[in-house]
């Protein structure tokens, strides 16, 4: 095998296409029982921030109406179709447990047997992140990443402490003040911004003035990076308006009682954990591209020749991690693995 791509999530998907394109020999592991599984396992209202026309993978455009934001559905349903109409080779219910070096190739272990490759694509490594202090909560509060959450129902009745003020976070606090008291613990104050600005969506205007290609060490990239995750679509007095509390960050936990940055406490009985994910490789044993759990690389490219990674967030601009935008680092990737594998072949 040339090369084996880990995830068949979207940027997983976007490099598959333009490995075919190339002629590679290639396949596509993922853990998942169908193409698109992450997406449909989301919370039953989720919508997508970026319009139609900004979330399509190469060579197929999404099926959607310009100016509509898809359901998680939706792109489940995508992604399904994209990998099925270019016969990307993609083998489900397939766990990697292991990567590591065989000699001058890649042995990558999965729940299914081994197969050994030239160079490897990690397109996956992201998992939901818990605080430490959730541990020192009572048995009795139930707690719940975003990453589980379905919708309302699957909570028990009364109020519900929402940590995080992500995008994911915030949409489901405006869900669930529909129906019950809300609280919402903030940490890092997100820049936000409305959907819309002059009738255009601001993705319109995101293009039209270059920020999503610019580089993350660019002035403008560090500066976004340092405000934390961008919201959309919402604002704090439109949160207020919708009779959510807004506290300071946790601090602290004891049996029922939450303890904020601001010394004030609440006693819950519900919590939404949307701390975001973190990256988990301890699966990767090829030093020196994870060191401490982090990827050491250079626009995906590693110091460990042929493996390499898509996907990361801000691996090379703002859009590395979007749906619609991922597609140009995998064409960027996509060359570098083709030069790479024609340098290793004529050394030999």
């Amino acid at each position: 095998m040339d090369v084996i791509v880990i995830g068949a999530g979207q940027a997983g998907l976007a490099i598959a296409w333009h490995l075919a394109q190339r002629q590679v020999r290639f396949v596509v592991l993922d853990a998942g029982p169908q193409v698109g599984h992450v997406w449909r396992s989301r919370w039953d209202s989720l919508t997508l921030f970026t319009p139609a026309e900004y979330d399509a993978l190469p060579g197929m455009p999404f099926p959607a109406p310009a100016g509509t934001y898809p359901t998680k559905d939706q792109v489940a349903d995508y992604l399904q179709a994209y990998a099925a109409s270019f016969e990307l080779p993609v083998r489900l219910n397939t766990r990697v447990t292991r990567l590591r070096r065989a000699g001058d190739l890649f042995a990558v272990a999965t729940s299914t047997g081994t197969l050994l490759a030239r160079q490897v694509v990690v397109a996956t490594g992201l998992a939901p992140h818990i605080p430490a202090v959730g541990a020192a909560l009572d048995d009795a509060v139930m707690q719940v990443h975003s990453a589980q959450y379905r919708n309302s129902h699957d909570l028990p009745d009364g109020p519900v402490l929402v940590v995080g003020a992500g995008n994911s976070g915030l949409q489901i606090a405006e869900e669930l003040a529909a129906t019950r008291p809300v609280t919402v613990a903030v940490g890092t104050r997100p820049l936000m911004l409305p959907q819309r600005l002059l009738g255009r969506d601001l993705f319109w205007w995101f293009t039209r003035l270059g920020l999503m290609d610019k580089p993350a060490d660019s002035r403008i990239a560090r500066r976004v990076r340092a405000r934390g995750e961008l919201v959309i679509g919402t604002s704090w007095r439109r949160l207020r308006g919708r009779g959510i509390t807004v506290r300071p960050r946790v601090v602290d936990a004891h049996e029922r009682t939450i303890r904020f940055a601001d010394g004030t406490a609440l006693e819950v009985g519900t919590v939404v954990w949307a701390t975001g994910f973190r990256s988990d490789y301890s699966w990767i044993d090829a030093p020196p591209a994870v060191v401490d759990g982090r990827v050491v690389h250079r626009r995906g490219v590693t110091d460990v020749p042929g493996l390499y990674f898509l996907g990361l967030p801000w691996q090379h601009t703002r859009g590395s991690a979007l749906l619609g935008f991922v597609k140009d680092d995998a064409a960027w990737l996509a060359d570098q693995l083709t030069a790479d594998r024609a340098t290793a072949l004529a050394g030999t």
